[in-house]
């Protein structure tokens, strides 16, 4: 398996895992010493919201840096990750489906002829305007921990209200990775756990 690396971290990672809601939030703790926490979608077994604790020797205090979704709070500590940004500036956020990767740059007023993305070979999205207004390497996480070339034919933009959106049909390696992180997570000892069948769910995925 091209993931095994990112297996191993999580299959070997301290984990602590809580339930509210349709959510399950689970916190990590590497032999690395990185912490990373999530939180999953109890109906789909989506990531909804992935990041990672960086500590500052600066400001003597922990942020936590999101990669996927908005801002997570996981109830760890005080210092949740606040992202304020210029109500003009191109902003860039990231989700998940069950079949795809999203991305939403917002505030790009352009008509969508202006655009040109490409699937790179250093497994990035390249994101360029022709007026030179805007210019943005995509560094895919998911590409990298499954070792995946991305490629032209599966993805797709649209524009829409000064949003361009661009999604990516997820590859059949991803999908694997993901069946096997929730193979790892439902051993997880989770409180209110009842509520959430995790087996049901990942037979449900195989289905797919």
């Amino acid at each position: 398996m091209a993931f095994t690396n990112w297996l191993g971290l999580i299959k070997n990672a301290k984990k602590s895992s809580v339930l509210h809601g349709n959510v399950r939030k689970i916190y990590y703790q590497f032999a690395d010493g990185r912490e990373m926490a999530e939180e999953y979608s109890t109906e789909t077994g989506v990531v909804l919201r992935r990041a990672w604790k960086k500590k500052s020797a600066i400001i003597q205090k922990d942020d936590w840096i999101t990669e996927l979704g908005e801002p997570i709070s996981m109830g760890l500590n005080e210092n949740d990750c606040i992202l304020k940004e210029s109500s003009s500036e191109p902003l860039l956020s990231k989700r998940l489906t069950r079949n795809s990767i999203e991305w939403r740059i917002r505030n790009l007023p352009y008509p969508l002829s202006t655009y040109t993305v490409t699937c790179e070979p250093d497994k990035t999205i390249l994101v360029r305007t022709s007026n030179k207004k805007y210019y943005k390497k995509i560094h895919v996480e998911e590409f990298l921990r499954c070792n995946f070339v991305p490629r032209q034919e599966d993805l797709t933009v649209r524009h829409n209200n000064a949003t361009l959106v661009i999604t990516y049909k997820k590859p059949t390696i991803l999908l694997e990775m993901e069946r096997s992180v929730l193979l790892i997570l439902q051993d997880i000892e989770t409180m209110e756990y009842d509520n959430f069948k995790c087996e049901d769910l990942i037979n449900e995925l195989s289905m797919q």
